[in-house]
């Protein structure tokens, strides 16, 4: 079990730092439009995620 939550959350964390590798100047313009939302619009983007995340967790492992 901790060996395929390890596995999930390194396969996270590459992805969360392949934007920022690859193009750091898009990145930080990503970042500054995120600032600028308000936090009902980025909680709602969170829970979007959120379900789209177990849905294709449901798919996945069935």
């Amino acid at each position: 079990m901790w060996t395929e939550i390890l596995t999930a959350l390194a396969l996270v964390l590459v992805i969360e730092g392949l934007l920022p590798f690859a193009s750091p100047g898009r990145y930080r313009q990503m970042v500054a439009q995120i600032v600028r939302l308000s936090d009902n619009h980025i909680r709602t983007t969170g829970l979007v995620i959120i379900v789209i995340g177990v849905f294709l967790l449901y798919l996945v492992r069935g």
